[in-house]
């Protein structure tokens, strides 16, 4: 097969506005996506998670994003979505979940089963859904109740009268609690004390998240640097008191309990890590692009910090949805710029 100019790798937000713009620029490539339709990460999200509960939705190139409602965000999402895959002609074939990227006299090649695309650039927009964290305690495996991760959460009806342990700081966590709460007994448990903020400068938070991608340590959140807000939603839980956390993590896990370090006890019929997400990237382990941080370094951007996309190790490959452009608005900027540094690499090619 002749070799791809280049080659897209999820249909994600950042994914799409990538396939615009190197459509814009007359790059011949194609979008590999591992979901069965249109969507990207936001149609597994949980049912009662609606467009009014979202913490803003970016607009693709050239088309709007839909307002708040309360009508269910992954059907929304996916619907707006699949029409702008239609109404741009995006080069989407799916499913396909890739394996891995290899390289090959100068050409990557990607594999997925038994078939394969070889292409002169790639594209990374493979997000974090794909790849949740749930850290590791003694006697985790021996506990009988449930154990859930947000990228499966059944809903709130599901915890009904249960003892519930919820473990993370993040936003996640703070919206699952508001849930639950009501109808549950929650125990909220963090490894540092949540950061509460009525106001942050999000320009100053990203260039953070930037400064540890550049230097090659692994993206952090931008929750972790901008705080946590309650919405409207959650401040009559708030006034109950159960946003009240546990001021020390567990030490370890019982058949039916956690216990803390000083032998305190809590019962848990279920826990739920809201311990949130590592990029999904396994498949580049291939190209070596990783730092001996731990993260993938990619070069400043050219216009502002959520147009660093380019591995510091490798100018074929641009990361789009990875540390600075980890958010909706982020992942159209770096779309842009990945499809940018796509065309100067072709052009810069004897």
């Amino acid at each position: 097969m002749e070799a791809l100019d280049s080659i897209v790798i999820g249909a994600g937000q950042a994914g799409l506005s990538t396939s615009f713009h190197l459509r814009r620029l007359g790059i011949g490539h194609v979008v590999l996506d591992a979901n069965e339709g249109p969507g990207g990460a936001w149609q597994h999200r949980w049912d009662s998670l609606t467009m009014a509960d979202v913490h803003g939705v970016a607009d693709l190139p050239d088309a709007a994003a839909p307002g708040g409602s309360h009508d269910r965000a992954s059907e929304v999402i996916a619907c707006w979505f699949d029409d702008y895959e239609e109404t741009h002609d995006l080069p989407v074939l799916r499913p396909v979940r890739v394996d891995s990227v290899t390289n090959d006299d100068g050409l990557l090649v990607v594999h997925s089963g038994s078939r394969t695309w070889t292409t002169r650039t790639l594209v990374n927009a493979t997000g974090t859904w794909t790849h949740p964290f749930v850290p590791t305690y003694p006697g985790q495996r021996d506990f009988t109740g449930e154990q859930w991760h947000t990228v499966a959460y059944p809903g709130a009806e599901h915890f009904r009268g249960k003892r519930v342990v919820v473990v993370g700081g993040g936003a996640s966590a703070v919206q699952l609690i508001g849930e639950i709460a009501p109808i549950a007994n929650v125990t909220w448990v963090t490894r540092r004390p949540p950061v509460w903020s009525e106001e942050f400068s999000g320009r100053e938070a990203i260039e953070l998240v930037e400064r540890r991608v550049r230097e090659g340590r692994p993206p952090a959140s931008v929750v972790s640097v901008t705080g946590l807000r309650l919405r409207p939603q959650e401040m009559a839980a708030a006034r109950t008191g159960v946003y009240e956390r546990r001021r020390a993590m567990f030490e370890r896990i019982e058949r039916d309990a956690v216990r803390w370090a000083d032998g305190s006890v809590e019962r848990a019929d279920a826990i739920l890590w809201a311990t949130g997400f590592r990029p999904a990237v396994r498949h580049l382990a291939p190209l070596g692009l990783r730092s001996p941080q731990g993260g993938i370094a990619l070069l400043p951007g050219t216009r502002d910090v959520q147009t660093s996309v380019t591995s510091a190790l490798d100018p074929r490959v641009q990361l789009v949805g990875y540390g600075p452009s980890a958010s909706t608005i982020g992942g159209n900027r770096a779309g842009r710029a990945a499809a940018l540094a796509v065309r100067h690499h072709l052009a810069a090619r004897p």
